[in-house]
């Protein structure tokens, strides 16, 4: 027997220290509800549950990125609503003041609605933003020019206004002598001997011609970019002329099934102006740095001068005729838009559902990793809180053994 070293209750303090150690580790498991609280519990585990972190933490912004970017889809095709609304009244108010019922006070009121439309096109255009961010008015840094037909008279060579023995050459000129009302002659003017009699009356039609639209050789529809570039609607070279009516009309068709305009003086029927570029944003709806976690939306300017309304007149017959036109192209322009947006938004629901989806699965993922099981540490730990008690009673045992030793001595 020996009294310097208990070697019972050495094995059993440092028994108790290694239940004592497991039992706080099971406490502070239970108490902060993670496995892994440091990265001695689980050094690679701790790694992989970083990683998922940053994901999950990444995608649920990226999904609320993507929700913001909803919002303001929302907010530019909403406001793109009402300016389908007021091209819908223009429309009307362009089919009823060309009709030849009505008197010039009456266009003049049909005018004066059309402005204030107009302007409220611009103001709608100007005004709608989210969160600072103009979202109508396009990009004044970057400048287009957008072309479009104003010019309506075809001159057709040969034409001189009543009184005049200068030949109309553009279609501006024409405009002026049939707004100031003077008669249209296919000669001139002379006072010696005036030709000007009623057989020389030019006739709307086959003399000049009333036109919004013009055709190539091959009868496709040219827009006004492409008379401003002398190409036909495929882009190619155009030849000498356009024509005003769909379909091959041939250089001396008979009779004529349309008016031809030479290629140069067809570009006195467009006329352009400088319109803001398009703005664009990206919404990055990824936890990465990838391009492709990024969605763009692009707007066009939907001024009035963007989607060509701007200084729309209907104050004529003609203009006003001119006009159903201009608007039907604005409104495709608008409705273009507002299904390109609209195309956006339902991508973006799709991205947003995603990304919850794989936020939710990475998370339980992480939970496996990290969190405790609750119901088995409980387990580990109503097991040391035993083998800890019984550890405590064997030190007290062990530390009881030496006092045999006094009998010995005695």
């Amino acid at each position: 027997m020996v009294v310097q070293h208990n070697l019972s209750a050495m094995n059993a303090n440092r028994m108790l220290n290694l239940t004592t150690s497991a039992q706080s580790k099971s406490t502070e498991k239970l108490s902060s509800g993670y496995k892994i609280n440091r990265a001695a519990d689980d050094a690679a585990g701790l790694s992989i549950s970083e990683k998922m972190r940053k994901q999950i933490k990444g995608l649920t912004q990226a999904s609320s990125n993507a929700q913001d970017g909803v919002s303001a889809v929302q907010t530019a095709e909403g406001a793109l609503t009402e300016v389908h609304s007021m091209l819908q009244r223009m429309n009307e108010l362009a089919v009823q003041s060309s009709n030849g019922t009505n008197s010039q006070t009456d266009r003049k009121a049909i005018q004066d609605e059309i402005d204030q439309l107009t302007s409220e096109i611009d103001r709608v255009s100007e005004t709608t933003k989210f969160n600072e961010t103009y979202l109508l008015k396009g990009d004044a840094t970057k400048t287009d020019t957008a072309y479009f037909m104003e010019s309506k008279y075809n001159v057709t060579g040969g034409i001189y206004a009543e009184g005049s023995d200068t030949e109309i050459t553009t279609a501006e000129d024409l405009e002026k002598a049939i707004k100031d009302g003077k008669k249209l002659y296919t000669a001139a003017y002379n006072k010696a001997n005036n030709p000007q009699t009623a057989d020389k009356i030019a006739v709307k039609g086959k003399d000049y011609a009333y036109v919004t639209k013009l055709y190539d050789k091959n009868g496709k529809e040219v827009s006004a970019q492409n008379i401003q570039d002398s190409k036909n609607a495929d882009g190619t070279a155009a030849d000498n002329y356009y024509t005003s009516n769909a379909g091959l009309a041939g250089k001396n068709a008979t009779p004529p099934t349309n008016m031809e305009i030479e290629k140069d003086a067809a570009k006195n029927f467009t006329k352009g102006y400088e319109v803001n570029g398009s703005i664009s944003f990206n919404l990055h709806v990824g936890a990465d740095s990838a391009d492709d976690n990024k969605i763009a939306v692009k707007i066009e300017s939907m001024s009035a001068k963007g989607i060509g309304v701007y200084g729309l007149k209907v104050d004529t017959e003609d203009d006003a005729t001119a006009a159903i036109d201009r608007i039907a192209e604005a409104v495709q322009k608008v409705s273009s838009q507002r299904s390109t947006l609209g195309a956006a938004q339902n991508r973006l629901e799709h991205t947003i559902a995603n990304l919850d989806n794989v936020v939710e699965n990475t998370t339980s993922a992480e939970s496996r990793i990290r969190d405790t099981d609750m119901a088995q540490e409980m387990v580990n730990y109503s097991k040391n809180n035993i083998l800890a008690q019984a550890g405590q009673s064997m030190l007290a045992q062990a530390n009881q053994s030496n006092q045999g030793v006094l009998s010995l001595l005695q």
